[in-house]
């Protein structure tokens, strides 16, 4: 199963469109053993606490295969034949933060890329008896298009001839690898605005020293029309129809062993919603776990 994962701001913690279970079968390819593994994503705002949440899934489903967003790869692109030669590489994200209206198309080109490679990337081989690992996204080629490149043409720092050709070769690629991109369900990590900011500020990435809370606003929003609302035009069936789990994390639960108990319990009972297969328990759950909200 693959789950992608998003953030944004909170209300009562609830399940928003489960849809019906399924599972999409993968063809078998070669080296992949019998199956790839299950797809999800969390779908976030930034500094929305993400990181936090997938450690905690990783100490609480051990079994789960964790892919994390390639911010290693924004901030140090090979950049020979370039004016950042001489350095070896470029930091990429800075330089779209520093001046979006130059570099916004080429960021949003390269992290989408690095995305999917990361997407199709054979998941590490788990025991013999779990075949089937559910896999979890850190964001994804969905969040991409209808958060972040959406909300950088709407703020017009991609052009229009930008945003058609961003739009054209999305759509190419990811009709192209059909189930192979497929998420079964989102995990909407929502957060009030102002909480990423305090967030933000607490983490001191030296490349969002110039965010604001209007940036913040717009990307909540952007979440909101997307996983809430519905009102963000998706065009992939798939995506359109995937479950979304909402879940609220503006409290501080990095540190309230209560607060991730209810969230573990909320996702174990997600994820086991889409799947017909009998899911990997995680062998020592929290034992505040049982008080898990119900859809």
């Amino acid at each position: 199963m693959f789950l992608g994962f998003d953030e944004g701001t909170p209300h009562i913690p609830r399940v928003q469109s489960w849809g019906k279970p399924r599972l999409t079968p993968h063809p078998p390819e070669p080296g992949w053993g019998p199956h790839p593994g299950s797809p999800c994503s969390p779908s976030v705002p930034a500094a929305v606490g993400k990181s936090t949440f997938l450690k905690l899934l990783g100490a609480t489903f051990p079994r789960w295969h964790l892919v994390t967003e390639p911010v290693a790869q924004w901030r140090k692109v090979p950049a020979g034949g370039t004016a950042q030669a001489a350095v070896g590489s470029a930091n990429l994200l800075q330089m779209m933060y520093q001046e979006p209206a130059r570099w916004s198309y080429t960021f949003q080109t390269f992290s989408c890329i690095s995305r999917l490679k990361a997407m199709l990337e054979p998941p590490d081989e788990g025991p013999p008896e779990t075949p089937h690992p559910v896999r979890v996204f850190e964001r994804s080629v969905f969040s991409d298009r209808y958060v972040f490149a959406k909300n950088l043409f709407e703020a017009g720092h991609l052009q229009p001839l930008e945003w058609a050709i961003y739009q054209d070769w999305h759509d190419f690629l990811l009709r192209h690898l059909g189930p192979r991109a497929t998420l079964h369900g989102f995990l909407y990590l929502r957060a009030r605005p102002q909480t990423c900011l305090e967030r933000l500020r607490r983490r001191a990435r030296s490349e969002e020293g110039g965010i604001q809370l209007g940036y913040l606003q717009q990307l909540h929003a952007q979440h909101e029309h997307w996983l809430v609302d519905k009102t963000t035009e998706i065009h992939f069936a798939d995506a359109r129809s995937a479950p979304v789990l909402v879940l609220d994390v503006d409290k501080d639960f990095e540190h309230d062993v209560a607060v991730q108990g209810v969230l573990m319990a909320q996702v174990e009972a997600f994820v086991t919603s889409l799947s017909a297969d009998t899911l990997p328990s995680h062998p020592n759950p929290l034992r505040a776990g049982e008080g898990a909200a119900s859809p």
